[in-house]
């Protein structure tokens, strides 16, 4: 039988950190965060604003496109505003909805390495 050589491994799976972590509060918002965006629908609409003139689009032209009723459109866009990704506006009886600057960057910067 040929021994087998011992090796130090302490090295590998004790890497010291580069960078702060999330605390306990943020990891909850960010949760919350991610739950709003953890939807099919409401990342197309998020889609659907983006992609409109201005960054913004009426509640009017989200129904179609995405095939659910007005009260189920405008649930989910609460949600995205209530997660801090959209704003709501009201003009006359419409209600209009443009994103956040930089909303989005805040998810996508947690798993940035600098």
């Amino acid at each position: 039988m040929i021994p087998l050589e011992v090796t130090d491994v302490t090295a590998a799976c004790c890497t010291p950190l580069v960078r702060e972590t999330l605390s306990p509060e943020d990891a909850e918002q960010l949760a919350h965060t991610m739950k709003a965006l953890a939807d099919p629908t409401r990342l197309r609409l998020l889609s659907i604003v983006a992609a409109s003139d201005g960054a913004e689009a009426c509640v009017c032209d989200l129904i179609d496109p995405v095939g659910l009723s007005q009260p189920t459109v405008s649930h989910h866009l609460k949600v995205l505003s209530e997660a801090g990704f959209l704003t709501r506006s009201k003009r006359g009886t419409w209600a209009y909805y443009a994103l956040v600057p930089g909303a989005l960057d805040r998810v996508s910067q947690l798993f940035v390495t600098s």
